[in-house]
């Protein structure tokens, strides 16, 4: 198996929880020290360094030292590029069944309908 496939994995399993993402995002906007960071998400600083410590092993996040402080930002910008492309597949896929799920009974029958007498075998219309 390709090696950067297990990294890819590695970096995909420590992206995968929510709190991580939030910071992802924040530190997105630029560098952020960890008080700062707990503050804008509402939850505790020793909170914030375990998700920080997961990210930095993983590659995500890099730290940098200014005096008694340590300000992370992301290792590489192309992090957000990445999930923003995810997040746009997701939106995308919830708004297709959000149409899908607010057809109503007669809307599908007019379909059917519509299917039979053109002769098709699928359906009328696509949901982008």
């Amino acid at each position: 198996m390709d090696e950067v496939y297990k990294l890819q994995a590695d970096v995909l399993k420590t992206l995968s929880n929510p709190r991580r993402l939030e910071i992802i995002h924040l530190l997105a906007e630029g560098p952020r020290e960890v008080s700062r960071l707990a503050a804008e998400m509402g939850i505790s600083q020793p909170n914030v360094s375990q998700h920080l410590a997961l990210m930095r092993s993983a590659g995500v996040v890099e730290a940098e030292r200014d005096g008694r402080e340590v300000r992370y930002r992301l290792s590489d910008p192309e992090i957000i590029c990445a999930c923003e492309t995810m997040r746009g597949v997701l939106v995308r896929r919830l708004a297709r069944i959000s149409v899908a799920a607010a057809r109503t009974p007669g809307d599908l029958v007019a379909e059917r309908t519509a299917v039979a007498a053109s002769g098709s075998t699928g359906p009328t219309t696509q949901a982008n």
